[in-house]
């Protein structure tokens, strides 16, 4: 190497050198945004909606960092835990919606709307919060809203509120009715009633209601508080017949909260279900207690057992006393009237009125399925 590719190669090497010696500062990082909670707007809590999706509305919140994007998330549950976001406890209804990624609104507002129908007549609870960056801010206060009052008849599954004088396609009023407002559904007597035809026979299922007007020692024999048959001939003769019973004065025994399913036959004894004297002797101590202006929920069950529930409170009477509780296995035969026809009250049959509805009873809130209830459906009629 010639001397002068030598000093060149030294004064490169100087110059890293002297290069690395000097000291860097450390640019700082841009502290984490602090975001306050979205104000709700709209809807107010407690209001009643006309819609099952309804628009729900915040206030923007507010950031030491305005100049960022920001982002909303929106939860909408039937239960105040907001628990199992986006699953469906009906099918075709929401009953836990989340909803994330909706981009702030201009205005100093931001809007969100269900992408599906939420539950009918169901109290739900809903709140949001917003994101910026890696940066998520608290929860808002908590509002709550009434879905729309709403019913419905498909196959499988009728849900009924009957509030406030709306009637289902698949519903016929018999006799004398009258909507009592916020209550429900009145038959005035025993030669009046309800009958639904529902779009597809249901083998296995639940069919449940709140009532209220149980008269103890009313002028009555077996009178049905509801029932089912195919809809063909006499109910009282009908091979699918079954009726759920508050008995009159002329009962035996009077009060007695009684069933009779019969899952094919009239007369064959295999088929019919029912509990024996000794079981409505023992129900009428507490059926002899009801009292007209309380709500009782009542509920059959069918399948491989036939089981009817009677609790005081209503069905939102979660801790409500329980007055009835009795099951008989079904192991012959199968429930399958076709068309399946259900009752409030009942057909009059060969017994005659005094066997047929029970009077005075008011009906709202009716569910039918063939699966169980779910348990917050009918939740906004508290």
């Amino acid at each position: 190497m010639n001397q002068r590719h030598a000093a060149l190669a030294i004064a490169a090497v100087l110059l890293v050198a002297c290069g690395s010696s000097k000291k860097t500062t450390p640019t700082a990082p841009t502290p984490a945004p602090t975001l306050s909670a979205p104000k709700l707007d709209s809807p107010t809590s407690g209001s009643q909606q006309d819609s099952l999706r309804p628009t729900l509305t915040v206030q923007n919140v507010t950031s030491d960092q305005p100049a960022g994007t920001r982002t909303y998330e929106f939860q909408i549950s039937d239960t105040n835990a907001f628990t199992s976001a986006t699953i469906q406890k009906i099918a075709g209804f929401d009953a836990t919606v989340g909803k994330t990624g909706v981009a702030e609104g201009a205005g100093g507002k931001t809007s969100v709307t269900p992408d599906a129908d939420l539950q009918p007549t169901t109290m739900f609870y809903w709140r949001a919060r917003a994101v910026q960056g890696t940066t998520t801010g608290p929860w808002s206060d908590t509002f709550q809203f009434k879905s729309k009052l709403v019913g419905y008849c498909r196959a499988g599954e009728l849900y009924d509120p009957l509030i406030f004088g709306d009637k289902l396609d698949c519903a016929q009023f018999i006799g004398q009715t009258a909507f009592i407002p916020g209550k429900g559904l009145k038959i005035l007597n025993g030669q009046s009633w309800v009958r639904y035809q529902l779009p597809a026979t249901i083998t296995s299922g639940e069919f449940s209601m709140d009532v209220e007007g149980f008269t103890p020692g009313y002028a009555g024999d077996k009178g049905k508080v509801f029932g089912m048959d195919n809809g063909q001939g006499d109910f009282v003769t009908n091979p699918y017949r079954v009726d759920i019973q508050y008995r009159g004065a002329s009962g035996v025994p009077p009060g007695a909260i009684t069933f009779r399913a019969l899952y094919g036959s009239a007369d064959d004894l295999g088929v019919r279900y029912e509990p024996d004297s000794n079981k409505r002797i023992e129900s009428a101590v507490e059926g002899s207690r009801m009292n007209p202006a309380f709500t009782y929920y009542w509920r059959a069950t069918w399948g491989s057992e036939f089981r009817v529930v009677v609790r005081d409170g209503g069905m939102n009477g979660i801790n409500g006393r329980e007055i009835y509780n009795f099951g008989v296995a079904s192991p012959k035969g199968t429930y399958a009237p076709s068309p399946h026809i259900a009752y409030l009250g009942a057909p009059i049959g060969r017994s005659g009125t005094e066997s047929a509805a029970v009077p005075n009873l008011t009906y709202r809130n009716v569910y039918i399925g063939s699966k169980p209830r779910p348990d917050t459906l009918g939740s906004a009629l508290r």
